[in-house]
C-alpha cells in the first residue's frame, strides 16, 4: 500500500482524541473501583456498545473476512453462532450476574465473584480463576496485537516488529492512564467508528460492481464455493462453527460490563441496542470477505486477514482510508484494552491485595494495577512476535478457553443453588486442561472445535459433583435464596 500524508494526519488525529478521553477518564478515577468496574455507573448505550467492541475486537475487521476470503460464505456460521450465543448471555446471564455480583460482597472481578459466591475461605477457586485469566487473556492480547501490526505495516509500510511495537505502544497507554472508564467512553466511539466502516467499504464494491448478482457471479468465478452455504463443510466443521457462541458465558471482559452496570433494569434496552449493533457488524464483516473475493480475483492477497484494509485503501481517497483505518484500530483497540483492564485487576485484587498486601490503599492498588498492565502487554508481545501468528488462530484458543473453564462455572453458580466450590475448581481446572490439550491434537475427533468438549466435560463434573456432595453452608444457601428474591422484585 502506498503511504500517503492524510492517511496518517487522520490516523494521528483519532490518536490523539483517544488519548484526551484517557485523560478526562484519569481524572474521574479515584479509587480501584473506579479504575476496575467505573464505580458501576454505566448507561444502557454505552454498556451496549462497549460490550459489543470490547467483544468484536480486530476479529471482526481482519479474522472473520479473512476467513470468508479464503474458505467462502460457509465461515458465517461462526456469526451466526455468536448472535445466538450473545442474544442468550444478555438475556439470562448479564441481569443475574449483575445482582449477584453486587450481593456477593460487592465483587469487583469474576475471581471475587466466585470466591464470595460459594464462600471459599481455601483461596483455591481465586487463584485458578485469576491463573485462567492471565494464561487466556495473555493469548488474546497477543492476537490484538498481531492485527494491530498487520494494520500498521500494511498501512504505513512499516517492518513488522516496528508496527507490533508501535501499536501496543499506542494501547497501553490510554489503558495505564485512564482504566475502566476510557476503557468503555472509547468503545462507545470504537463501537460507531467500526459499524460505519464494515458498512461502506462492501457497499462500495457492490456499487462499483454493478449489483450484487454481477459481483456473485464474479464470486463464483474465482471460487465455485464461495456462495453456498455449506460448501465444503462437514458436520464436525458446522458443530464447530456454530459452538462458538458457547464462549459467551465465559468471556470475562464481556461479563466486566454486565457487573458495571449502574442498574440490572438498564440491562434490557442494553440487550437490544447490542444485538442490533452486533447483527449489522457481522453482516458487514461476511460481506467485507465476500465482495474482497472478486475484488481482487487478478491479484490475491498474500495474507487473507488484510482484505478489510487493501479493500479500503483501494476504494476511498486517503482522508477516508485514514478513517477507516482507525476504525480497525479501533477494533483491536477496544478488545485489548478490556483484556488488560481484566488482566491487570486480577493482579492487583486477586493477588496483591489478597495474598502480599491486605491492608494496601486504592492509591497503592492503583498503582499495581497500572504496572501489571505493562507486564501482561509486554507478555502478549513476545508471543505475538512470530510473524506466522493468525489473529483468528490465537482467538479462537483464548475464546475457548475462557469459553470451557468459566462458562459452565457462571452458568450453574447463577441457576443451580446446590453447587459447591468443590465442583465450580474441578469443572474450571477440567475445561482449562481440556482446551489446552485438545488443541495439540489433531486428526480425527480431534478437529472438533476445542469448547466443545471442554464445555460439556467442566459440565459434567460440576453436576456429578454437586449431586454427590451438594451445598451445604446455611450461608451460602441463604446468599443465594436472597438473590433469587430480588431478581423476582426487579
Amino acid at each position: 500500500m502506498n503511504f500517503s500524508a492524510p492517511l496518517l494526519v487522520t490516523f494521528v488525529a483519532y490518536l490523539l482524541f483517544i488519548l484526551f478521553v484517557g485523560i478526562k477518564a484519569y481524572r474521574r478515577t479515584h479509587n480501584l473501583g473506579d479504575y476496575i468496574l467505573g464505580g458501576r455507573k454505566l448507561g444502557p448505550v454505552v454498556t451496549a456498545l462497549s460490550v459489543g467492541a470490547s467483544d468484536m475486537s480486530g476479529w471482526l475487521l481482519l479474522g472473520l473476512p479473512g476467513a470468508i476470503y479464503l474458505s467462502g460464505i460457509s465461515e458465517i456460521w461462526i456469526g451466526i453462532g455468536l448472535v445466538i450465543g450473545a442474544y442468550c448471555n444478555w438475556l439470562y446471564v448479564s441481569k443475574p450476574l449483575r445482582v449477584f455480583s453486587e450481593h456477593a460482597n460487592n465483587s469487583l472481578t469474576l475471581p471475587d465473584y466466585f470466591e464470595n459466591r460459594f464462600n471459599d475461605r481455601s483461596k483455591i477457586l481465586r487463584v485458578l480463576s485469576a491463573l485462567v485469566i492471565l494464561l487466556f487473556f495473555t493469548f488474546y492480547t497477543a492476537s490484538g496485537l498481531v492485527g494491530g501490526a498487520i494494520l500498521f505495516e500494511n498501512s504505513f509500510g512499516m517492518d513488522y516488529s516496528t508496527a507490533l511495537i508501535s501499536g501496543a505502544f499506542i494501547i497501553v497507554v490510554y489503558t495505564f492512564v485512564g482504566g475502566f472508564l476510557a476503557v468503555v467512553w472509547t468503545d462507545a466511539v470504537q463501537a460507531l467508528l467500526m459499524l460505519a466502516a464494515i458498512i461502506i467499504a462492501p457497499l462500495a464494491v457492490i456499487n462499483d460492481a454493478g449489483g450484487v448478482s454481477v459481483l456473485a457471479d464474479q464470486m463464483r468465478a474465482v471460487n465455485p464455493g464461495s456462495t453456498s452455504l455449506f460448501s465444503g463443510l462437514t458436520l464436525m466443521g458446522f458443530v464447530s462453527l456454530m459452538a462458538w457462541g458457547l464462549g459467551y458465558v465465559g468471556q470475562p471482559h464481556i461479563l466486566a460490563r454486565f457487573m458495571a452496570v449502574a442498574s440490572s433494569a438498564k440491562l434490557t434496552s442494553a440487550r437490544r441496542i447490542a444485538m442490533i449493533w452486533m447483527i449489522f457488524v457481522l453482516l458487514g464483516s461476511v460481506a467485507t470477505g465476500l465482495v474482497g473475493i472478486a475484488y481482487f480475483a487478478d491479484t490475491p492477497l498474500a495474507n487473507p486477514e488484510t482484505v478489510f484494509i487493501s479493500l479500503s485503501q483501494s476504494l476511498f481517497n486517503p482522508w477516508v482510508a485514514g478513517i477507516i483505518t482507525a476504525a480497525i484500530l479501533s477494533a483491536i483497540m477496544s478488545t485489548i484494552d478490556s483484556q488488560l483492564l481484566v488482566s491487570s485487576s486480577v493482579i492487583s485484587e486477586d493477588f496483591y491485595r489478597v495474598f502480599l498486601r491486605p491492608a494496601a490503599s486504592d492509591r497503592e492498588l492503583l498503582a499495581v494495577s497500572r504496572a501489571a498492565v505493562v507486564i501482561i502487554a509486554l507478555v502478549a508481545l513476545f508471543i505475538a512476535s512470530d510473524r506466522e501468528s493468525r489473529v483468528l488462530d490465537l482467538v479462537s484458543y483464548a475464546w475457548a478457553g475462557f469459553g470451557a473453564a468459566f462458562g459452565p462455572v457462571i452458568v450453574f453458580s447463577l441457576f443451580w443453588r446446590k453447587m459447591t466450590a468443590l465442583s465450580a475448581v474441578v469443572g474450571m481446572l477440567l475445561g482449562a486442561i481440556t482446551v489446552v490439550v485438545w488443541s495439540n491434537l489433531s486428526g480425527g475427533i480431534f478437529d472438533l472445535y476445542e469448547i466443545v468438549p471442554g464445555f460439556l466435560l467442566a459440565s459434567l463434573a460440576i453436576v456429578v459433583i454437586s449431586l454427590l456432595r451438594p451445598q451445604a453452608n446455611t450461608s451460602t444457601l441463604r446468599q443465594y435464596d436472597d438473590v433469587l428474591r430480588l431478581l423476582a422484585e426487579s
